[in-house]
Formats: C-alpha cells, sequence, structure tokens
C-alpha cells in the first residue's frame, strides 16, 4: 500500500497551501514561467489580459492569469540550485499529490516550466543582450547528487569529454547533464536565439571564475567552458540554475526550457548597457512563442 506523506515531509500551511509557495492546487497553471528576481514577476505578468490570482511568501512571487485561452502561473524563484530544489519539489508536489489523502495521485500532470532569467556568455559572437536557449543543463552544483538520477549513454559521454578538457573531477566536482525538452525546444529554433550548453553554477563569484579579494580555485573556469567542444556542442554561458530545473524536471516527468538574456559577455569583458531593455524582449518575444 503506498505510503502517506507525513506533515513534516510536505508542509502546508493554515490556509491548506504548500510552504514555502504558498500556493494552492487550484492557483497554478499547467504553463508555468519562471524567474529569478521577484521584481520580474510583474514584468511577465503585465501581459496577461486578467490576473486571477497573487501570492507572496518570502522570495516566491506568483501571479497566475490567462493570455487568451492560455491559462499562464509566473513565480520568482530566488536565486540558486538550492531555491530551485523548493520550486520544483512544491510546484510537482501541487500537481501530483492530493493534499487531502496526502497521497501520491493515480494519474500524474506534467508541467511546462520555462525559465527565462540571465546569465553570462562565453562564446564572443554571442552580443551581451543576445538570447540563449539552453539544448543542456552541465550542473557544477551537487543538487542532482541528492537523488536518483541516471545519466544516459550519450550524456555521459558528453560529461566524459567535459571531464578530460576541465580536469574538475580531481577538484571534488563532479558534474551532471540534463536536457530541455525537445518539444519545448524545437519551438524556440527561430531566428534570434542562440543554442548551447548552459553551465550551471552554485554561486556567482568564485563558482564562475571570478575574483575580487580573495584566490579562487578555478581562476581558468571561463577559458576551459569557452574552449570546450563535444561534437556541434559548445558551451554558450553560465548561471545559477538551469541544470538543476532540467535534472528535476526529467526525474519528475515535466517539460522544462530555460530562456536567458546575456547581460554580460565574460569572453569580452562586456556588460549590457541596457539589460532592462534586453529582459523586456526576452519576456515579450518568448511569452509570443509559448501562447501562439
Amino acid at each position: 500500500m503506498p505510503n502517506r506523506i507525513t506533515e513534516s515531509e510536505m508542509i502546508l500551511n493554515d490556509r491548506g497551501a504548500i510552504y514555502h509557495l504558498d500556493l494552492r492546487p487550484e492557483e497554478l497553471a499547467p504553463l508555468i514561467i519562471t524567474v529569478g528576481d521577484p521584481g520580474r514577476v510583474k514584468e511577465v505578468s503585465k501581459y496577461f489580459d486578467q490576473i486571477e490570482h497573487r501570492s507572496e511568501h518570502r522570495e516566491f512571487i506568483t501571479h497566475t492569469g490567462h493570455i487568451g485561452s492560455k491559462r499562464i502561473s509566473v513565480i520568482s524563484t530566488g536565486i540558486g540550485p538550492d531555491n530551485i530544489d523548493i520550486v520544483m519539489n512544491e510546484l510537482d508536489a501541487l500537481v501530483n499529490i492530493d493534499f487531502a489523502s496526502r497521497m501520491v495521485k493515480a494519474q500524474l500532470t506534467t508541467l511546462d516550466i520555462v525559465r527565462m532569467g540571465t546569465c553570462g556568455g562565453l562564446q564572443p559572437d554571442i552580443p551581451t543582450d543576445g538570447l540563449i536557449v539552453s539544448s543542456f543543463g552541465l550542473g557544477l552544483d551537487n543538487l542532482l547528487h541528492y537523488y536518483r538520477f541516471e545519466q544516459t549513454r550519450r550524456e555521459q559521454e558528453l560529461l566524459n569529454a567535459f571531464i578530460l578538457h576541465t580536469g574538475i573531477d580531481k577538484r571534488a566536482v563532479a558534474p551532471y547533464l540534463a536536457p530541455a525538452h525537445a518539444d519545448l525546444l524545437q519551438a524556440f529554433t527561430e531566428a534570434g536565439y542562440f543554442h548551447g550548453i548552459t553551465v550551471t553554477c552554485p554561486g556567482f563569484y568564485a563558482p564562475q571564475g571570478r575574483m575580487l579579494r580573495i584566490p579562487v580555485f578555478f581562476p581558468e573556469l571561463p577559458d576551459q567552458l569557452y574552449s570546450f567542444r563535444y561534437h556541434d556542442l559548445r558551451i554558450t554561458n553560465f548561471e545559477m540554475e538551469t541544470s538543476a530545473i532540467y535534472g528535476l524536471g526529467r526525474l519528475m516527468n515535466h517539460r522544462c526550457l530555460s530562456v536567458n538574456t546575456v547581460v554580460a559577455n565574460r569572453a569580452t569583458h562586456q556588460f549590457s548597457k541596457d539589460s532592462k531593455k534586453a529582459i523586456e524582449k526576452m519576456i515579450e518575444r518568448s511569452i509570443g512563442i509559448l501562447v501562439g
């Protein structure tokens, strides 16, 4: 007999909503846009024809509404793989666990989850303000190592090439790899979107090779990422969420995609002159594809 999920493992608040997101199942749409910055939620929901629900708890802000007949939620995750662990598990619980019985549902639901975020570019031909869609998320964080996650043969071959190129495994980092959902990726093949591998790091400074006042362990990391090639694939950018979304999405059978605006190019040492405008372009164009 299936096990009931206890109160300590799935926490509900006094209105029967999942703890961190403060959402009840009926307040979530099947198409979800995630943004890191809580202030960016309203920059997405301003395109909604109507907003039917708003909630806010800590850094997690949600607006759920409609564009035409398409029901959409936009949720802020905050920064980093640890926050993605919370968001992805609670999104899955909202659709796949019965809150009354605390049992996993017999009929499971698949969500479409699209990250719209910012990143650092790693290729000189991808300019600041350019848009990148992540074909794969390559994780240098450790989140997926806490789950029973298995690589396909092709993924392991790519990882082996990456480890050989960087020697990163000799420094107690075990990378993992997860793909975008093929159908969502295909929808973003129109001109104007670059495709490539996105590396996810567990921090912004030393984990991305930035050194301010104290020495770092991987100062060569950006150059190694820039020069890596595997058949027709290259690493285009890095950020702090994509691999966690892709990995958990695959384990939970959700369809995931990450769309990124390049606000800094680490190869050319340039920063966007108007990142707000570039992010606005990403949101407007990407919503058009998702609802069209």
